[in-house]
């Protein structure tokens, strides 16, 4: 089916057919989506290079990703993220532009897709602290969207985030509710701004009840198997061993539970376990039931809706700075129960 048919099976010009595909934002939301269902159901492909020639845009979205093994974005979660983001561009009509380059050519590689134009925009993953790459894609004026939030940074910019703080927070909170007083954090890296908000809800919740975080008990890391294998390791085999461990993620809280069961202990009866599970579709806490008591979050849909906005602010410049907080789900698991006396 060609556009001309489309147009007159729908009853509307081939000008309002070909504006809803390509994101006007004039063309109301209920007639973008009913185009857009008419087009899926017919399977009609617009031609790309003519897409992009009427438009002037080049029909694609950027990701660069900086290749350090350090980098937070090298774990499952990215894949996930990328899933959801995929669907919503293909749906778009636009195609997913994958840089791969050294972390310190970054910078260079988001001025390469504005010069070459072959990306009409760019998610940004990982936020740190006062991210740099903020003032630099307003500076050379390539839309975006951030996957996270920058603390410290003073420029407008639009991200879609889970409420990180919140979602340690009550997971803290749930632990001392159980009567834990000894809850170790195994959090990712603190370069991150992610992971400084998880930190800060987790020491909220402490000071609620008049505790003070015990630095012995925190390690921040890349959040790996490893990593929470040979942290939890250390830390069991102290005098003052926690009776409960916070994790950053699923990876983390795997190495937690080997650790743990390699001492001749049970998780849920002897040392809790509460984790950061972000419901990975292929990597999954369980099935019908959780197997960690987890604060979850669906990553591929945060693609989904991070996709979105960035379309919108593509076929809308003067879009003003949108924000999108995620709450976390917090779901109940045999890995905790009440602080062994």
């Amino acid at each position: 089916m060609n556009l001309k048919k489309l147009s007159e099976t729908l009853g509307l010009s081939q000008t309002t057919v070909s504006r809803a595909l390509n994101g006007y934002p004039e063309v109301s939301e209920k007639t973008r989506l009913r185009v857009a269902e008419a087009a899926r159901r017919h399977n009609y492909r617009p031609n790309t290079r003519a897409r992009s020639l009427a438009t002037g845009r080049a029909m694609a979205v950027g990701h660069v990703i900086p290749i350090s093994t350090k980098h937070e974005i090298v774990n499952p979660v990215f894949a996930d993220f990328i899933a959801g983001a995929g669907e919503t561009y293909s749906k778009a009509g636009y195609d997913m532009v994958l840089s791969v380059v050294p972390d310190a050519d970054e910078a260079r590689a988001y001025a390469e897709m504005k010069a070459k134009g072959n990306v009409d925009g760019v998610i940004v993953h990982g936020p740190q602290l006062d991210d740099r790459r903020i003032p630099l894609l307003h500076e050379i004026g390539l839309p975006f969207v951030v996957h996270g939030r920058a603390t410290g940074a003073s420029l407008p910019y639009s991200w879609l985030d889970v409420n990180n703080r919140h979602a340690f927070e009550r997971a803290t909170s749930l632990l001392l509710d159980l009567g834990h007083r000894r809850i170790a954090l195994l959090n990712g890296l603190e370069t991150m701004d992610f992971a400084l908000r998880r930190r800060a809800g987790f020491e909220a919740a402490l000071r609620a009840r008049g505790l003070e975080a015990d630095p012995a008990l925190m390690r921040s890391a890349e959040m790996t198997e490893n990593y929470g294998h040979a942290a939890a390791r250390e830390m069991l085999s102290t005098r003052t061993a926690p009776t409960a461990f916070l994790t950053s993620s699923l990876l983390v809280a795997l190495g937690v539970r080997r650790a743990v069961e390699e001492t001749g202990s049970r998780i849920g009866r002897d040392v809790s376990i509460v984790t950061h599970d972000d419901e990975l579709s292929y990597f999954r806490n369980g099935d019908d039931l959780p197997v960690f008591t987890a604060t979850r979050s669906s990553v591929r849909e945060a693609g989904r809706l991070a996709a979105r906005m960035l379309l919108d602010r593509i076929a809308d410049p003067a879009l003003g700075p949108q924000h999108r907080l995620l709450e976390a789900a917090l779901v109940i698991g045999p890995s905790t129960g009440p602080a062994a006396r």
